[in-house]
């Protein structure tokens, strides 16, 4: 192809794009949009232009001023390797928790008001659900949850907790908006979740946060048992010194 050909056929706006997604990309913790029209060279504007197309196709997320990649980008570099999952190197660390307890370990990120399963070792069948990577689950009764959304800045945490459907799935399950937000809190405060039989009687869970090098909430990882098999206390003692380490371990090798 000639050089005249090749100018005409090449669409300088998509290039521009891709420019900013690779600039967010090395600025995992978020830029303005002065910040990135400095950074891209653009005006204002064409900034503003490039950053909300992104938000609107779900490439990138905003909280506040700040823009960010979003985890949806995981899923074009997941098919372009062929279907092999980018959490392959969190499978053996995994292993050894669900190992350890004979249960089930695994990790999930937030889209929009459910969790998504992004890895799975299977333990005891103790859910009437089959649970598959990529299966959603509501984020507001699930540990998983609970800790992703306490990475949420507040105002959007309050925009879920005004438009979540909070459906009392058990007995146990937290419907109240408030306590709902406490809840949420607490996981944020104490760098875990659990939750007890709120999404199906008998089932336990407790979840750790995953963080970015920016240290930003991008993940979380858990692991479910039957409250026969542990108690809370149990879960606390137990359970969650193994989680907290396998956590610190994937997050060593986590690229966001």
């Amino acid at each position: 192809m000639d050089q005249e050909a090749t100018s005409r056929d090449h669409v300088g706006s998509l290039e521009r794009g891709l420019q900013v997604m690779e600039i967010l990309a090395r600025h995992p913790q978020g830029m303005t949009l002065t910040e990135m029209a400095e950074a891209a060279g653009l005006t204002r504007a064409g900034a503003r232009r490039f950053l909300l197309t992104l938000t609107a196709t779900g490439y990138a997320s905003q909280s506040g001023r700040r823009f960010s990649l979003s985890p949806r980008l995981l899923t074009v570099a997941r098919t372009w390797l062929g279907g092999a999952s980018l959490w392959t190197f969190a499978t053996p660390i995994m292993r050894e928790v669900a190992a350890r307890f004979d249960e089930a370990c695994n990790a999930a990120v937030l889209s929009g008001q459910d969790v998504v399963y992004v890895a799975r070792i299977p333990g005891r069948r103790i859910l009437s659900v089959s649970l598959d990577i990529g299966t959603r689950l509501p984020a507001y009764c699930t540990s998983m949850g609970r800790v992703l959304l306490g990475g949420l800045a507040e105002d959007e945490l309050q925009a879920f907790l005004g438009q979540a459907a909070l459906e009392r799935r058990t007995p146990k399950t937290l419907t109240d908006r408030r306590a709902l937000a406490a809840a949420i809190g607490e996981a944020r405060t104490k760098g875990f979740a659990i939750v007890d039989g709120e999404l199906e009687p008998g089932l336990r869970s407790i979840a750790a946060p995953i963080r970015d090098r920016a240290g930003g909430i991008v993940a979380a990882l858990n692991v479910s048992t039957q409250s026969a098999r542990f108690s809370v206390a149990e879960m606390e003692r137990e359970i969650l010194p193994v989680l907290l380490d396998a956590r610190r371990r994937i997050e060593d090798f986590f690229v966001v």
